[in-house]
């Protein structure tokens, strides 16, 4: 369906209330011969004169008085749509729609929420926090929090702050089995494997110094698509488990668990704000990003 001639409807509505090709073209700062043009083009598009012209004198036609109500009123709508948005920005008002991992996004960035929703009482934020990851243009996302090593999209992302990858265990564990010196030491270990990955169960380490690789196959005594799930098992000292630091911070602190293998590393991953493609973003978005980029500059985990 071909859309309609808006900008030849608008040009029309402020020919009729200027009373002058010339002075219309002054008010919409666009060339005379332009305005004539897109009126033209809606009379012929119409199949009707709109204005009677002579050298001296414009003046209606009767279609074009029946038709200028709808030319006024589409140009009052649009220009009521246009301040209504410019208004919101200066307002720094509406909705913020937010994607972020569940634990990351429960623990870390629900406690950031309510000194920022207190600072800008006209927003709002609508968090999805969830462990699936979400399309951010075809579910209408403004933005989304992603911890990974982050492949080339489309999308536009800033780089937060990096995330460490820690190998840890429960102390009781480590004296049960023993602590192991090298990746091989923990075939045949059962511990916990995160299923939301493109390859669960698969660790790939190399060692900090010589480079070495090793390609570790977990033996799982637990599965889960939630990795905080497993925070209360490897407490108990029922297995090990790679998880992010922020996951396992507190549980470091007390004693609780700790790092293995602290020679070996895995893929760096880091925390990443991202946007739909196009650079165009509300002034409200643009603040909240800022904040939250400010706020995870130091985390205390890392």
């Amino acid at each position: 369906m071909r859309l309609p001639d808006f900008e030849g409807w608008a040009i029309f509505a402020k020919v009729a209330e200027c009373g002058s090709f010339a002075r219309a073209a002054d008010e919409v700062q666009l060339s005379r011969p332009t305005v004539s043009k897109a009126v033209s083009r809606l009379e012929q598009t119409l199949g009707v004169a709109l204005f009677n012209r002579t050298s001296r004198q414009l003046s209606l036609t009767e279609e074009g008085r029946a038709l200028l109500g709808h030319a006024s009123r589409m140009l009052g709508a649009a220009q009521s749509a246009e301040t209504e948005a410019m208004e919101g920005t200066a307002r720094l008002s509406g909705p913020i729609r937010l994607a972020a991992p569940m634990c990351f996004g429960v623990h870390h960035v629900a406690p950031l929420l309510p000194a920022f929703l207190r600072q800008y009482p006209g927003i709002d934020i609508l968090a999805d926090f969830s462990d699936t990851a979400v399309d951010l243009v075809a579910d209408g996302f403004d933005l989304a929090l992603r911890i990974a090593s982050l492949a080339d999209s489309s999308l536009r992302a800033r780089k937060l702050c990096p995330v460490r990858l820690l190998l840890v265990a429960a102390p009781f564990w480590l004296a049960e089995v023993g602590r192991p010196q090298h990746p091989r030491d923990l075939v045949g270990r059962k511990g916990f494997v995160y299923t939301n990955t493109a390859a669960p169960g698969t660790l790939r380490f190399q060692h900090g110094q010589t480079g070495e690789d090793f390609v570790l196959s977990q033996a799982a005594r637990m599965r889960s698509n939630n990795a905080e799930a497993f925070l209360p098992v490897l407490r108990e000292g029922l297995g090990y488990g790679l998880f992010p630091a922020f996951m396992v911070h507190s549980a470091l602190m007390a004693g609780e668990v700790e790092v293995i293998l602290p020679d070996w590393q895995v893929a760096s991953i880091a925390l990443y704000l991202v946007t739909p493609p196009s650079p165009l973003r509300s002034a409200r978005v643009n603040v909240f990003m800022n904040y939250l980029t400010d706020r995870f500059l130091a985390p205390t985990w890392l």
